[in-house]
């Protein structure tokens, strides 16, 4: 093998082993609804695969006969490129047993293994043993590096940001297949069979391609709903960037990366997402007018708070382009994509605090489950710490604590002053009161697309206007689940949690496995 053409296949084997690990862990993140523990997981097994490989390999580096030197890495790859194709597939599959998806990591250490016995063989059978033989290891390696970070951005920043996970999976395989192809044509067989070869790798090509779609058939509701999956299940949109993979059930609940993450309602009176936690930002703030949202998810909470009394501009930063979509296919939120008064960024809410000056009346996220991974980004103290400088005078936060103790005790502890609000929690360096005079006055104004929020002359309106008072009463009540908690009280509660900081990262590592459900 010429050295130049060593350098041409180490770069190309790189490139298709990450870019099937970025698909394997796209589904790893999903399945596992984003567990801080995954990609260590995946990458624990990924290594251990490369390691076996590499062991392997050294059994196939004595024969020295020059004609079967580019076959011999031609087999490996074809096998490798099969395997590496199977662990979506796999996973799956291992998610509906009661094992789970952890036992399609026996499926990646396979893969692995096959996809890293190619380097070590390309080393050996590509690099003349001279005075150069360490520098041109030394190339072999980079060139390796490259493809596998070429791999890494071309699949994970455009192919899943153009193509579904099932069209990338299968354009992966066809590109592992053309390598073989290579492999195949430059090798010294006899022509007749190279011709076989090759003919038989182009026919794998196109198998493969075709397969794709029966083998990741709804792999998002399998890995979503694992054993409770029926073949009568298909949820009814599917939305896939390079941010994630966001889906629709019919009831029109959303799932983004693998867990809830909200439903598609703003009445008040068919309160099925808690949206009252929406209104009841009216009730702390006597006139808030330009507000910052992190997250946008189904659009609910920014339809709500857009169409607040007295707002004058509210500003949206999501992180994921699709939710954009899918509000825009719902005419209940779709008018967010049109309103003067909404700014929607995409872009980190982190980032876009650090890199922008503005003040907030309030501050609102409906963060995601505190245990997954990167949560600590939203919910730590020194989070904490950028919020306060984007705080107007008399200005709170309110975020989703998701029943987290330690998360909770970390936003008391960063403000003076604050209250459980449901399993949210508002916190402000000033005096915080859920008013419920402000509460009932703002609901007898809000109107949704011109609609009243209440219709206090029928019986259903004052129905609910009654439910929404006894919700501002409830904190004068013993602590309730659903109701609203003074900050002194819930700390008396809570004398075990512990402060979340950038570098603690609690909320993700204080459980490593976890299931969505718990």
């Amino acid at each position: 093998m010429r050295f130049a053409f060593a350098l041409v296949v180490a770069a190309a084997s790189g490139f298709i082993a990450l870019s099937y690990e970025i698909l394997w862990y796209r589904v790893i993140a999903f399945a596992s609804g984003g567990l801080a523990a995954a990609f260590g997981l995946l990458l624990a097994s990924y290594l251990f695969g490369i390691a076996m490989g590499a062991r392997v390999a050294g059994a196939f580096c004595k024969d020295e006969k020059t004609g079967s030197h580019l076959f011999r890495i031609a087999i490996f790859a074809f096998v490798a490129n099969i395997a590496a194709w199977l662990v979506v597939p796999a996973f799956t599959a291992a998610a509906k047993t009661e094992t789970g998806w952890p036992l399609a990591l026996v499926a990646v250490v396979v893969a692995a293994a096959l996809l890293g016995a190619i380097l070590p063989l390309v080393s050996h059978f590509g690099i003349e043993p001279d005075d150069r033989a360490g520098a041109n290891l030394s190339y072999v390696y980079l060139a390796n590096i490259v493809g596998s970070a070429l791999g890494s951005i071309v699949t994970g920043f455009v192919f899943l940001d153009l193509w579904t996970q099932q069209k990338t999976g299968a354009v992966v395989a066809v590109l592992g297949m053309v390598l073989v192809l290579v492999l195949v044509v430059a090798s010294d067989m006899h022509r007749a069979a190279r011709v076989v070869a090759g003919a038989a790798t182009i026919g794998s090509a196109v198998f493969l391609f075709q397969r794709t779609p029966e083998l990741y058939d709804r792999i998002w509701e399998r890995l979503l709903y694992k054993t409770r999956f029926a073949d009568w299940i298909h949820f009814a949109e599917v939305i896939e960037t390079r941010s994630g993979v966001i889906t629709l059930t019919d009831d029109a609940i959303v799932y983004g990366g693998g867990v809830y993450d909200g439903k598609i309602n703003t009445s008040l009176r068919y309160d099925n997402n808690g949206i009252q936690r929406a209104y009841g930002i009216a009730a702390m703030h006597p006139a808030p007018k330009n507000v910052l949202m992190v997250g946008l998810s189904s659009g609910s909470w920014a339809k709500v708070v857009s169409e607040m009394p007295g707002l004058e501009k509210l500003t949206v930063v999501e992180i994921n382009p699709g939710y954009l979509t899918l509000i825009g296919h719902h005419p209940e939120v779709r008018a967010l994509l049109h309103d003067p008064k909404v700014d929607l960024v995409i872009d980190d809410g982190r980032r876009w605090l650090q890199r922008h000056d503005d003040r907030f009346d309030v501050i609102v996220m409906n963060t995601t489950f505190h245990w997954r991974a990167h949560s600590t980004n939203l919910l730590s103290n020194d989070f904490m710490e950028i919020v306060r400088a984007h705080l107007a005078p008399r200005g709170f936060l309110i975020f989703n604590a998701t029943y987290s103790a330690d998360v909770q005790k970390t936003a008391f502890t960063a403000f003076s002053y604050g209250m459980r609000v449901y399993n949210c929690v508002a916190v402000s360096d000033s005096p915080l009161e859920f008013d419920k005079e402000r509460f009932r006055t703002a609901l007898e104004k809000w109107k949704l697309d011109g609609e009243p929020v209440l219709d206090t002359s029928t019986q259903a309106g004052r129905d609910v206007m009654d439910s929404m008072m006894d919700y501002a009463d409830s904190i004068d009540r013993p602590p309730d689940e659903e109701g609203l908690e003074r900050r002194e009280s819930l700390l008396v509660r809570i004398p075990e949690a512990v402060v979340i900081t950038d570098d603690n990262m609690v909320p993700e590592w204080k459980k490593i496995f976890r299931s969505p459900d718990e």
